[in-house]
């Protein structure tokens, strides 16, 4: 009898404990696939060009609203889009953009127009000042959690405590930050980020996920080549503005399509292959501001068709 009794007692456990094991996996498996979808996820192999994951910075097609402007990232061929925070919501209203103040009604049309061309979100950028607050930087990455973006692109303000609270909200949505290069300033010797040594001091003691948005275009500009910056940056360039360029040196060299300027875009593709990092890469071009989408094309064109003849080492 004490035998059955215990067999009974342990079919009633059992039983009670089952709906719990079930609530638990339920959780379990829901916190996984919230994991998956959040902002830090991987990039879908629907965002690549060729072998690389690859769109515009928005900024291209800044003369047009924001929705205009996605479509010509798709009809161009890209795949992802960097979203720019002074980018215009619309042509009625010019001084309405884009960014972190944004409505969830504003929010919701550019989601909607995004998932319509096949898009991918992987930036939002240059935020300039990033850090100076923590409620500021906050609402930058929490638009950008909102928006599944995974990068924030940035010239943050050069302060320990800035970069401390970069750092804690950076842990804390999983979303990346990434220090954008402009190209060196002859009027302003305060100005250094500019510098890849002196991004990667900012970073390297820090979290992985705070590292280099490298544009090619501005080193180039700057008087570094670009496979320099890259090999100094290794392991920390989350993101990259590409540009071809006119001239070496030259802070106003022009863009020219992709393959045919000054950056030796081969040789960047082929380091960045043989380091690992497959992008996102984005072209940004800033001449011809209505008429470039021909060139554009050209850029995400020459890409697709580009094979690296290096590996991750």
């Amino acid at each position: 009898m004490r035998r059955n009794a215990l067999q009974d007692g342990g079919r009633t456990l059992v039983h009670s404990i089952q709906p719990m094991i079930r609530s638990s996996l339920i959780l379990t498996f829901a916190l996984a696939a919230a994991a998956i979808g959040h902002a830090g996820s991987p990039l879908p192999d629907s965002a690549k060009v060729g072998q690389f994951y690859a769109g515009c910075q928005i900024y291209t097609f800044k003369s047009f609203d924001v929705l205009t402007a996605l479509e010509k990232i798709a009809a161009a061929g890209g795949k992802t889009v960097e979203f720019f925070p002074g980018q215009m919501f619309s042509k009625e209203d010019p001084k309405l953009k884009f960014d972190q103040n944004s409505t969830p009604e504003q929010r919701s049309a550019v989601k909607a127009k995004v998932k319509e061309l096949g898009l991918t979100p992987v930036g939002f950028g240059v935020v300039g000042g990033l850090g100076k607050d923590e409620a500021s930087t906050r609402k930058v990455f929490e638009f950008c959690k909102d928006m599944d973006i995974g990068i924030v692109v940035a010239e943050p303000t050069e302060t320990k405590e800035a970069y401390d609270i970069i750092e804690k909200l950076v842990k804390e949505f999983d979303i990346k930050m990434a220090i954008h290069n402009h190209p060196k300033k002859p009027l302003d010797r305060n100005y250094k980020y500019w510098d890849p040594e002196y991004v990667l001091s900012w970073v390297k003691d820090r979290d992985s996920r705070m590292g280099s948005c490298a544009d090619i275009g501005h080193f180039v500009r700057s008087g570094i080549k670009p496979v320099d910056a890259i090999k100094i940056l290794k392991g920390r360039i989350m993101d990259s503005h590409v540009k071809d360029l006119d001239a070496f040196g030259v802070r106003d060299a022009k863009d020219q399509v992709w393959g045919t300027g000054k950056s030796d875009l081969p040789a960047v593709l082929n380091l960045y292959a043989e380091q690992g990092f497959y992008g996102p890469l984005d072209v940004e071009w800033e001449k011809d501001w209505e008429t470039s989408l021909p060139d554009v094309t050209k850029c995400l064109e020459w890409l697709k068709n580009f094979k690296p003849t290096t590996a991750a080492k």
